[in-house]
């Protein structure tokens, strides 16, 4: 059954499409996985089904509900972990999460066991009462995580989760995803660039060039439309966006990128 389901979705910003007619379809309980260059659409994507930009054309609706005409609702199921920095870093691990549970109206008798729970959860009980600038960016990452998760949201949306992370980093953020699905159930929807991550996480991708959507489907599916055998997921990547080279976004979004980067190493 469908979790998450967008018709036609627009986004213009004058004369620019950045999101063109995307139609999109997330079984709840899967991973899927919105690939592409930079300046793709993928952060404008997530954005609007975010509640936090309205589109400008189409629809979407999560567990039923329009994006649009019910974003209240909307923002009580979801969770949402941006590429920007969303911990505070003067803060300790727990007393963001606190300050999250207030963010999210939690009930006040239940917060201290939410909170507990969610650092035990992301292995991160020993560190919950450093600064959070003491923080490795693989530490960073799973607070943020966890902050997301405190009101147990049906979806959860990942913007670039492992960008900037080394390599076991990043796959202890794989298996932090992994957990949970398999202990909650949770929707992941993320955006990556990395292949590998994709390939190991998503069991759907999409992938979208200059706004649009090229290919859609499993990683296994999509891997066959190029003859299967040996055929790489980077491959089926630079056969739907052309030269990826030439799709490496504007130079506002590569800093950006690039600072998300540095400030998580």
């Amino acid at each position: 059954m469908s979790i998450l389901t967008t018709q036609n979705l627009t986004r213009a910003f004058g004369s620019l499409t950045a999101v063109d007619h995307l139609n999109i379809s997330v079984d709840s309980g899967s991973t899927f996985g919105l690939l592409g260059p930079n300046g793709a659409g993928k952060t404008t994507v997530i954005k609007m089904l975010t509640t936090l930009l309205p589109p400008t054309g189409g629809s979407a609706l999560i567990d039923g509900l329009d994006i649009v005409r019910k974003s209240a609702d909307v923002r009580r199921i979801i969770g949402y972990v941006p590429q920007l920095l969303s911990a505070d870093g003067l803060l300790t691990g727990r007393e963001n999460l606190e300050v999250f549970a207030k963010l999210y109206d939690l009930p006040r008798g239940e917060r201290d066991a939410r909170i507990r729970n969610a650092l035990h959860f992301m292995d991160l009980d020993s560190h919950a009462d450093r600064l959070v600038r003491t923080y490795s960016g693989g530490l960073i990452r799973r607070l943020e995580i966890a902050q997301s998760m405190l009101h147990r949201p049906r979806i959860l949306f990942l913007d670039e989760p492992t960008v900037g992370l080394d390599p076991m980093a990043r796959r202890a953020v794989w298996e932090m995803i992994d957990k949970l699905q398999n202990e909650f159930g949770t929707t992941i929807f993320l955006t990556t660039h990395y292949m590998e991550e994709a390939d190991q996480l998503c069991s759907s991708l999409a992938i979208m060039h200059l706004g649009k959507v090229t290919a859609i489907g499993s990683p296994t599916d999509l891997k066959a439309r190029l003859g299967g055998n040996g055929v790489t997921l980077d491959q089926v990547f630079e056969h739907f966006t052309g030269d990826s080279l030439e799709g490496g976004g504007t130079y506002r979004e590569t800093v950006r990128t690039r600072r998300v980067a540095r400030r998580l190493s």
